[in-house]
């Protein structure tokens, strides 16, 4: 008798001695808790065998059927931050932490992958249990967002910067970018945006539907910003192709830095003639112009200058050929007031509104004015029947090849001399003039 009474003191002796630190990998070696040593990645105290670091013992009988002998120490996150102090000293608290909330990410005794986690390469199953789970299924995706890196990007406990970065937005995205980076030191010219910006005020750092994550498809992204440049592309009559199609703006224009002005690949012709010095694009093809200049004599001055949106305007223009003022389309078109405007900004005004005139032209024999005659009449030539707008060997821009007229070149055959010249085109007779003594016509 004396013996079985000592029997339940014993156990309770027993019991006691299963939670000491240094007995506490018995919990674990009996077949209540063996469970628990078989995780790849043990929590510090399970492997240690430290049970009662995080339980305590509340009655003396265990196990207890029915009910509980061991309780935890603490609450939540009371408890673990006797070990992980510090987790919610800055600024942006991650919504688990702030509350003790660590279990809700962690699992207590041990995972299968690193920090206490089921998943942690791919993070998305353990970060979209709560988060919004819809960027993440776009059809462009940044590539830590696409993989579940979020931890690439975001502290998963707390941070200085909004929406737990690990930095500021530029040095979030630079630690990737590195190259970025370099290049846009070395860069003369760079995007105000991008200088002075976060990258998200044009791109979506988890996924878009638009290629590169942008928030918004070109031009529409651009035009939020450039609203000038907008309001040109939506009212014009004739767009420029490029801006409207394909990558957008960024056919023309580097979105974050370039070597020149307005942020071009390279000077302002060598961007136009990357797409107008090719005998292959578009249907019918674009016209050759770098074949067009290439070893003329006679470069009109804003070719000279490589300055094609002198006359050209690269967005889109309600005139012919993207024209900055208005200029007939059709090769015969009386001169009216207005519709010669694309070339009569530079050149004299007056030049058509005189049939006579000692002052707004040279092309005259006496004082009557030839410009006169040749647009002004009922069959109006344009300027480009005669005239090259880009380049030529011949004075004046006078073309020596002739403008197409159908399967035809028209041949200009046009001459001068120190008061006049001579012209024998190939829709009259050879003419002479002279603006000193007037050449009389005989009539035939």
């Amino acid at each position: 008798m004396k013996l079985l009474s000592f029997v339940p003191a014993l156990l309770a002796g027993l019991t006691l001695l299963c939670c000491n630190p240094a007995l506490g990998a018995s919990c674990l070696t009996t077949e209540c808790h063996s469970s628990i040593s078989a995780f790849k990645y043990p929590h510090a105290p399970v492997q240690d065998g430290d049970c009662a670091s995080c339980h305590e013992q509340r009655v003396k009988e265990h196990p207890v059927k029915g009910g509980k002998s061991f309780e935890l120490a603490a609450k939540g996150g009371a408890l673990c931050k006797d070990c992980h102090d510090g987790l919610a000293s800055k600024k942006y608290v991650h919504d688990p932490v702030q509350q003790g909330d660590c279990t809700g990410c962690h699992k207590p005794h041990g995972a299968k992958e690193r920090f206490l986690l089921d998943q942690e390469e791919d993070r998305s199953e353990l970060c979209l249990g709560c988060h919004d789970g819809a960027p993440f299924k776009a059809k462009y995706m940044h590539g830590p967002a696409a993989v579940g890196s979020c931890n690439a990007c975001h502290d998963p406990h707390q941070s200085s910067e909004k929406k737990l970065l690990t930095g500021t937005v530029r040095e979030v995205c630079l630690k990737c970018h590195a190259d970025f980076a370099e290049a846009m030191k070395e860069a003369p010219v760079a995007h105000p945006p991008v200088r002075d910006d976060p990258c998200t005020a044009c791109h979506d750092p988890h996924g878009s539907g638009v290629s590169m994550f942008l928030k918004n498809k070109m031009p529409d992204l651009c035009v939020g910003c450039h609203k000038h440049i907008g309001k040109i592309v939506a009212n014009v009559k004739v767009p420029h192709k490029p801006v409207v199609t394909g990558a957008g703006c960024s056919n023309c224009h580097s979105s974050h830095y370039g070597k020149a002005k307005g942020l071009l690949a390279s000077d302002q012709m060598g961007v136009c003639l990357s797409c107008h010095g090719r005998d292959d694009l578009g249907t019918p093809p674009l016209q050759n112009i770098k074949k067009q200049i290439e070893g003329k004599k006679m470069l009109h001055g804003p070719v000279a200058k490589g300055d094609c949106k002198a006359c050209h305007d690269p967005h889109g223009s309600d005139n012919f050929r993207l024209l900055r003022g208005s200029y007939p389309a059709a090769l015969y078109t009386p001169y009216k007031d207005g519709i010669y405007d694309g070339c009569l900004k530079c050149h004299e005004k007056n030049l058509l509104r005189f049939p006579e005139t000692t002052i707004y032209t040279r092309f005259r024999n006496g004082n009557r004015n030839l410009h006169y005659v040749h647009v002004v009449n009922r069959k109006g030539r344009t300027c480009r029947i005669c005239h090259d707008p880009h380049a030529s060997d011949g004075e004046k821009l006078i073309s020596k090849e002739g403008t197409r007229f159908g399967d035809w070149k028209i041949p200009i055959n046009f001459v001068t001399n120190s008061t006049g010249g001579s012209c024998a085109p190939g829709c009259h007779r050879a003419f002479k003039y002279d603006r000193m003594k007037a050449v009389v016509y005989q009539q035939n």
